[in-house]
């Protein structure tokens, strides 16, 4: 008789055709996924973008806190000088006072001084008059004329005692006249000296005044500049952390998706076993069992140079370009085992997707290089 390879029930393979259906179904569904994968390199670009302005930030505050420290110092040596010219300016005063005291006396004196030798001027003038106006006697004259010894002797003295006066007041006139002039010289220095006074004191007030209207307007620019900055700092890490979440969510995203693709992949496997094994038996013209393009096994396929579940782990099937570790393109390769396998250019995101390919074969090696993808573990290939 002619031996016969019993048929597996219609039911239970209308159920693998139905299961091989679902996985291929869950295979279309997840690519529209990850075909958004190229959204967390922007967001890893963003995030790293927020991270450079945030050292910027911490940089120029760092620079503002130390002028604002230089202005402390400096506002406390203006600070230290002020109180050293109010001290000077309550001294002025006093002496602005006193000058005005003495100014005061010295005008009084003056005045009588003024009006004693205006007195005696009048009175030498009036004896010089007098004088001229009167015959001047002769010594034989006056001798001749007195009556006895005594008298001539009063006479005599009378005469000397007249112009001796006379002298006096002339003398007195001349003293007068100077000490009016020497007066009059003093006044106009204190006049001078109290002017001089007035305004270096005005000048210093002048001074410290506009001393302190630029250090308060200085400090209150840097303390403006350094809360704007600081506010800038503060939006910038919330933005940052913010970042970070949906870089965790969709890495997360993607690590489910990939475990899902895996089990995808491995239920097509088997639905593909039990497919030949029940079209072809023990003898049947399916394919043979090692010949590979499972998920599951350390072949390549999906057209990819490594098992497709670990492509889409990695990258999603997109190009992607570099994450915070460097590593790019469809396999993300990190910058040197690109360059150890042969790989052109920085980077094997700018290369095209079969010399991508090339290098991962390389690398690959027939599964003897699967530890160098962290996703082979995740899906589980070893």
């Amino acid at each position: 008789m002619r031996s016969h390879v019993p048929h597996p029930p219609r039911l239970a393979l209308a159920a693998l055709g139905a299961l091989a259906t679902a996985a291929a179904v869950v295979v279309l569904v997840l690519v529209p996924a990850f075909s958004r994968a190229d959204n967390l390199g922007a967001l890893k670009s963003q995030l790293g973008a927020q991270q450079a302005r945030q050292h910027g930030l911490s940089a120029s505050i760092g620079q503002l806190n130390h002028s604002i420290s230089t202005l402390d110092s400096q506002i406390a040596l203006v600070r230290s000088r002020e109180a050293a010219v109010n001290a000077e300016l309550v001294r002025r005063r006093a002496q602005l006072t006193q000058v005005g005291n003495e100014l005061s006396a010295e005008r009084a004196h003056l005045g009588m001084l003024r009006r004693k030798l205006a007195a005696a001027r009048l009175l030498l003038a009036a004896q010089l008059r007098s004088g001229y106006e009167a015959d001047r006697p002769s010594l034989v004259t006056i001798v001749l004329s007195a009556h006895g010894f005594q008298d001539l002797l009063t006479t005599l003295s009378f005469l000397g005692d007249a112009q001796h006066s006379q002298q006096r007041l002339i003398a007195l006139t001349v003293s007068a006249k100077r000490a009016a002039a020497s007066t009059a010289a003093r006044l106009a220095m204190l006049q001078r000296t109290d002017a001089r006074l007035t305004e270096e004191t005005a000048v210093q007030a002048r001074a410290l005044a506009g001393m302190n209207t630029l250090l308060g307007s200085r400090e209150q620019a840097l303390a403006r500049a350094r809360a704007a900055q600081a506010a800038a700092l503060v939006a910038s890490q919330a933005a940052s952390r913010r970042l970070a979440g949906r870089i965790s969510a969709v890495e997360a995203a993607r690590r489910a998706a990939a475990r899902r693709a895996a089990a995808a992949a491995a239920a097509r496997a088997a639905a593909a076993a039990a497919a030949a094994a029940a079209g072809g038996g023990s003898g049947g013209s399916g394919e043979p069992g090692g010949s590979g393009g499972s998920g599951g096994s350390t072949a390549p396929s999906g057209g990819w140079a490594i098992p497709e579940a670990i492509v889409m782990c990695e990258s999603g099937g997109q190009n992607l370009p570099p994450n915070s570790a460097g590593a790019s393109g469809y396999y993300q390769i990190i910058p040197s085992t690109w360059k150890l396998f042969g790989g052109t250019g920085p980077a094997a995101y700018l290369a095209s997707l079969s010399e991508q390919s090339a290098v991962a074969s390389r690398i690959w090696n027939g599964g003897a290089g699967a530890s160098n993808w962290v996703c082979a573990a995740i899906v589980g290939i070893h």
